[in-house]
Formats: C-alpha cells, sequence, structure tokens
C-alpha cells in the first residue's frame, strides 16, 4: 500500500523523470509553448538528474523513473489503447482524423519502451512518414501536408521532469491532476495510465481522489498541494490551481476519512510563483521556509472542513501560521525567512531557494546555487545536501518539483 503521511517523514519511495527525448527537442521557437525559459543543455541536464537520483539512494529511497513506469504500464493492450484514444483524436484542431489514424498507426506498432519514449518526447512529421512507409493511406491527410519535416505531430513534455505537479500522494490516495497549461495536458494522460494499468498501482487499492482529465477545467497541480501532517493539506491558490480543483480534493479526502482539514493559501499570480512550493516549504516538524519577498503576516488563507450545510465550508483564518500550528498540535511554528537585499531574494526565489525536498525531518535536498538560503536553513539547524541544478532548474523547478513521493512516514 502507498501512502504519503507527511511533508518530512522519512522518504522510502518517489517516482522522478530523467530528461531524455523531450530535452532534446527544446529550442528557442518552442520553448515557450513548451513553458521552458530556455534551452537546456542535455547531457548536462541528465548528469546533474543522475546524481539527484544516486543521492536518494544513498539515503535508502527507491526510485522509480517515469519512462519505465509508462513502458511496463503500455505492455498492456487496454493502456496503449487507453492512451492512443485520449492523446489522438480529430477534435485536436492541428490533427483531423485522417492524421490521427496515421499516428496511431504508428504508435500503435512502437514497442512498450519506443511507445514510452514517443509519449515523452513527441512524434514529428518526417519520424511519422519514414515509419509509415508504403504503408500510409491513399489520399493524403490535410492536418500532415500542412506541417514541415520537423513540426510535431505528438508534442514532446519536457515538463515531465517536475513529476509532483501532475501526480501527487495525499495520505491513502493519489490526485492525478489535470493541469491548467494547455502544454502540460498530455503528461495527465500519461500518469493515468501508469496507475490505471501498471502493475505496482492497479491493484494498491489507493483511493483517487483527482480523476486527471476528467476534472477540467477544474484544475489543481501537485506543486500547490502539501501533506503536513496530523489529518491537514496545506494547498496554494495561485496560477496553476483554482478554488474548484481545492474543494474537489477537500470533499472527496473528508468522505472517506482521510484527511480531516484543508487549509488554502492564496497566492500572487505570477509565473515566478506559480506554485505554492516555490515559495514555501516544509523543512521540519515545526519549520517551513518561506520566500523573503512574502510578507508571512499579510498571507490570507482559509480552513476548509466537512460541512453541515455544504459539503465544504471555508472560513478565512486570521493568521496563516498561527492556524498551521493549531493543527498540527504546535505551540509555535518557526517561519524560515532569508534576510538579503530584495535583488538576491528575488534571484534565489527565481533559482528555486525556496523548493526543497525533505529526505527526512530536518533534512532536505537544496539546488547549491542558493548560498544564502542554503545558509540560512543550516544556521537554523536544518540539514541541507546541496545538488547542481544549473541546467535542471531552466524549467522553474527545484528538488521538490522533481519529485513524486509514493511512500512516506508520518514525521
Amino acid at each position: 500500500m502507498f501512502y504519503v503521511n507527511s511533508e518530512v517523514g522519512a522518504l522510502r519511495q518517489v517516482v522522478l523523470h530523467e530528461p531524455g527525448l523531450d530535452f532534446e527537442r527544446l529550442t528557442p521557437g518552442n520553448k515557450d509553448a513548451l513553458l521552458f525559459d530556455d534551452v537546456v543543455w542535455v547531457s548536462r541536464a541528465q548528469q546533474e538528474h543522475r546524481e539527484f537520483q544516486q543521492l536518494l539512494q544513498d539515503r535508502g529511497v527507491t526510485v522509480h523513473l517515469l519512462h519505465n513506469l509508462l513502458a511496463e504500464a503500455v505492455k498492456a493492450d487496454e493502456a496503449a489503447e487507453f492512451v492512443l484514444d485520449r492523446i489522438l483524436h480529430d477534435r485536436q484542431p492541428h490533427m483531423g482524423a485522417a492524421l490521427a489514424q496515421e499516428t496511431r498507426k504508428v504508435l500503435g506498432a512502437m514497442g512498450p519502451s519506443e511507445l514510452a519514449t514517443h509519449l515523452l518526447g513527441g512524434l514529428n512529421k518526417r519520424e511519422l512518414v519514414e515509419a509509415l512507409g508504403e504503408r500510409r493511406s491513399g489520399g493524403g491527410s490535410l492536418g500532415l501536408d500542412l506541417l514541415a519535416d520537423h513540426d510535431f505531430v505528438l508534442p514532446p513534455v519536457p515538463n515531465s521532469l517536475f513529476t509532483r505537479d501532475t501526480s501527487c500522494w495525499v495520505y491513502d490516495g493519489v490526485a492525478v491532476n489535470p493541469m491548467m497549461m494547455a502544454g502540460r495536458r498530455h503528461e495527465t494522460v500519461n500518469y493515468e495510465a501508469v496507475y490505471n494499468f501498471h502493475p505496482m498501482f492497479a491493484e494498491s487499492g489507493a483511493h483517487r481522489w483527482i480523476d486527471g482529465e476528467a476534472m477540467a477545467p477544474a484544475a489543481i497541480e501537485g506543486g500547490d498541494i502539501a501533506v503536513i501532517g496530523d489529518g491537514t493539506v496545506l494547498v496554494g491558490l495561485g496560477e496553476r490551481t483554482t478554488p474548484a480543483g481545492v474543494e474537489i480534493l477537500a470533499h472527496r479526502m473528508f468522505q472517506a476519512g482521510s484527511a480531516l482539514r484543508v487549509i488554502a493559501v492564496q497566492l500572487p499570480k505570477a509565473r515566478a510563483l506559480m506554485h505554492l512550493d516555490t515559495v514555501m516549504t516544509m523543512v521540519d516538524r515545526d519549520a517551513f521556509t518561506l520566500y523573503s519577498g512574502l510578507d508571512r503576516d499579510a498571507l490570507r488563507s482559509w480552513t476548509l472542513t466537512p460541512g453541515t450545510r455544504r459539503p465544504v465550508e471555508a472560513v478565512e483564518n486570521k493568521d496563516l501560521f498561527a492556524e498551521i500550528g493549531a493543527a498540527l498540535g504546535l505551540d509555535a511554528v518557526r517561519v524560515l525567512q532569508t534576510r538579503q537585499d530584495p535583488y538576491s531574494a528575488e534571484r534565489e526565489q527565481w533559482n528555486d531557494g525556496c523548493n526543497l525536498l525533505a529526505v527526512s525531518p530536518g533534512t532536505v535536498i537544496a539546488y547549491e546555487v542558493n548560498e544564502n538560503s542554503n545558509r540560512m536553513l543550516e544556521d537554523n539547524g536544518v540539514e541541507v545536501l546541496r545538488i547542481k541544478g544549473d541546467q535542471l532548474g531552466r524549467g522553474r523547478g527545484g528538488p521538490r518539483c522533481m519529485s513524486c513521493p509514493i511512500e512516506r512516514d508520518a514525521a
């Protein structure tokens, strides 16, 4: 049984995605549509990621790679059909029925590992035409004819690197999240295939808090969700998560008796602050790091509980951290902010200085570039395990974003 009972308890198992074909296809021309701020030195990004994997394994964490999970899932014909039904249809603006049929013919003929590679890394016109060869149907396809050789029939999804967002475990259930941005919606289908058909998950008996694509247009992303313990979940309301998404998550957990309360925090709607974990993460049983550009006393929050007249009722809090402390049975919560000039603060926040992955209480993984933030944490008794992130961070995500815990102890 998989479960995540906290943000800081001992981490046991995690899902990561190592950069591959998806990163090789990032260019200056398509990076904005694919939600990256720059192109990436792929071999260096892979090296950085493998060092991240090794650090986790050295700490006793079992690492599962998304490509391998997806490949194992689509070994089942039913799983491959599930994915292809959802990503190839004539309602997609760039495709049409003829192109969808040709693309399905090619992807359906691939072996599981190759199919997983292209579900993550995309497929372009040249690859499609070469694979079809003499099998190409007569009459042509308007959608195909309009494409240049290197235009994508199926776009890559390099944001799969950030495994936390699309799938996150909350206590004894998993949320397969509908993504706010169009460039990430295909990721949801890949994860639905993994959780529905991979032998490791299909019989797990876990609750499904969020139903993926069926949830749209409501949206919620894992970077906004923190399992802080004692039946409490913290959720950010910013650029990528909607009130409807929060209320659906809360209602389903309340119905199952898996959570007692959800604390929703209002965030500025800005790319640099796109998720809760870009500005705030739990680093110890009683401690949170908070971006110094935010005033802790000015953060608006609401506590959601099971309602008597409606499924979920929300009451605005006077003080976010007092509410968190009360929920966790603490006299006080330590809020750790780095004292630095506004330029350094903004730069380190952009480089994910607050985006930290705890491997045990008071021990976190952080990007080495954030020197001031890391020093501040150590001055407050938090052990910092540093990793390189010069290339990995170009999609705006740190160690927490790049990890989807599927088993973690209570703190």
